[in-house]
């Protein structure tokens, strides 16, 4: 019997969307499916995130993934950063999107918010209060989506480093990731998301 495509949707922001990449491939979405792809799965991957969304606008996106919805990864928090939504509601939101896809069965791979304070153009003397607003929120939403059953990929650990000290890791807007920020991005995100297919595809299997 042939089995199924994994149906791996990518909700979210920019980033998520891949805003910055040079190539379609160097994206996040297409990374991700390449590496699961390696691993043995047949993929059917669907990018429905929008740049410039906040977790509020998660909503709508759970609505266009679902029912058709195996692997959900949620990369979200930049721009209510940037937007200064409050986080406490950015991370509400959050929890409803996670709870909305694990309610379907939809396993869930949540990135929390970037540190703010790597970017560029922010002025060194603010980048203490960017930094401690980014780790406020990247803690709410790890309480969130740990609570409604998600897996949280904490990328910002990973790559933060990289980020703060290679210009490389930026596209020209000095905003976005280049091809080389996704690489690292996806390079830190690859084993979470592996981990959840081959949990659903040997739970499929027994």
């Amino acid at each position: 019997m042939t089995t199924p495509p994994l149906r791996l949707r990518v909700l979210g922001d920019s980033i998520a969307h891949g805003t910055g990449a040079a190539r379609a491939d160097d994206a996040l979405g297409p990374r991700l499916a390449a590496a699961l792809r390696a691993d043995g799965h047949d993929v059917d991957l669907a990018v429905l995130a929008v740049p410039g969304a906040v977790s509020a606008d998660l909503a709508a996106q759970v609505r266009r993934a679902l029912p058709a919805a195996d692997l959900a990864v949620v990369v979200i928090g930049a721009n209510d950063l940037a937007r200064l939504v409050p986080p406490e509601r950015a991370a509400a939101a959050l929890g409803d999107a996670v709870r909305a896809l694990r309610s379907t069965g939809t396993d869930v791979v949540v990135v929390p918010a970037p540190d703010m304070s790597s970017i560029p153009f922010v002025p060194p003397a603010f980048r203490p209060l960017v930094r401690a607003a980014s780790a406020e929120l990247q803690r709410r939403q790890e309480a969130v989506a740990e609570a409604a059953g998600a897996r949280v990929a904490a990328v910002a650990a990973h790559v933060g480093r990289s980020f703060e000290t290679d210009p490389a890791m930026f596209s020209a807007d000095r905003f976005h990731p280049s091809s080389a920020g996704y690489a690292a991005i996806a390079a830190a995100l690859t084993p979470f998301v592996l981990a959840a297919a081959r949990e659903r595809r040997d739970g499929a299997a027994a």
